[in-house]
């Protein structure tokens, strides 16, 4: 396993892969790492010669201070995880300077109104945070294909929308949400979960598969007034929003079209810990 903290270190070795003509995939992380991670990474080694992973966690995209110190780091524990997957990674964990040099700020993106719609509404600034550190580790690994997880269904679509604006030449692969036992989409953030909480959290995705079954028959309003009133009676569980929304535009649906496909999306607080989930309608 080749790890480099340094992009210059990162772009040689990378140089090197383009001589010999091998393609490149790139899994961006923020490190605390678990199996829906290593189900990107094993897509990604199907699919290309070698692999880039990058463990960041990029300041620019938190607008909590308080959740960008608990958010959990071990790089020691996320190198171990990775040796089980392949023992040939190219790992690049560098510090904020050599992503952002002495300024560490973010530039500001326009993705089409994308980044309106949701979690553009209750954590202002995030998607310029992602959008500036992403095209930035684009432009040093310089990858062939990149991997995100659908759970961030709409940061996936906001990286397609940043490809398709600055015509990178990059193929953005979106992979299946990686699940637990009991359903809960696997996220770092999960650690944090209380045992009182974490027994409490798979009802998120069981609610997200009953309004599922509810939009066959029902309107997109009363599901998602159904959905309002089971969180209503949740001690454990705060429902921050839900919505139904067109996939393309992301923005919510009014009425459904059969042309169209729609997927719900949640965002949902326990304690201080926020969770997010979505799952396709039809």
């Amino acid at each position: 396993m080749i790890i480099s903290h340094k992009k210059e270190d990162l772009r040689q070795v990378v140089d090197g892969l383009r001589r010999k003509n091998q393609t490149i995939g790139f899994v961006p992380t923020m490190g605390a790492l678990h199996d829906g991670h290593l189900s990107l990474i094993r897509k990604g080694l199907e699919e290309n010669s070698q692999m880039v992973v990058s463990i960041f966690v990029n300041p620019t995209q938190f607008d909590n201070t308080s959740d960008l110190e608990k958010y959990p780091r071990s790089i020691a524990n996320d190198l171990e995880l990775l040796q089980t997957v392949s023992k040939d990674l190219i790992v690049y964990a560098p510090a904020a300077e050599d992503i952002y040099g002495n300024s560490v700020s973010s530039e500001h993106f326009d993705f089409n109104g994308l980044e309106d719609q949701m979690e553009g509404q209750f954590r202002k600034g995030h998607f310029d945070g992602v959008g500036t550190v992403v095209k930035r580790l684009f432009e040093i690994v310089q990858p062939d294909t990149a991997y995100f997880g659908k759970k961030d269904f709409q940061q996936f679509r906001i990286i397609q929308e940043l490809v398709k604006t600055h015509q990178l030449p990059i193929k953005i692969v979106g992979v299946e949400i990686f699940r637990d036992h009991d359903g809960l989409a696997l996220s770092s953030r999960n650690e944090r979960l209380t045992k009182a909480q974490r027994e409490a959290a798979p009802f998120i995705y069981k609610t997200l598969k009953t309004a599922k079954h509810l939009f066959g028959t029902e309107s997109a309003n009363k599901v998602t007034e159904w959905v309002e009133r089971q969180f209503a009676e949740q001690d454990l569980l705060t429902l921050e929003y839900f919505t139904i929304a067109d996939e393309a535009s992301l923005q919510t649906i009014q009425r459904k079209t059969k042309t169209k496909s729609y997927r719900a999306f949640i965002a949902v607080f326990a304690g201080d810990i926020r969770l997010i989930d979505n799952i396709a309608l039809n």
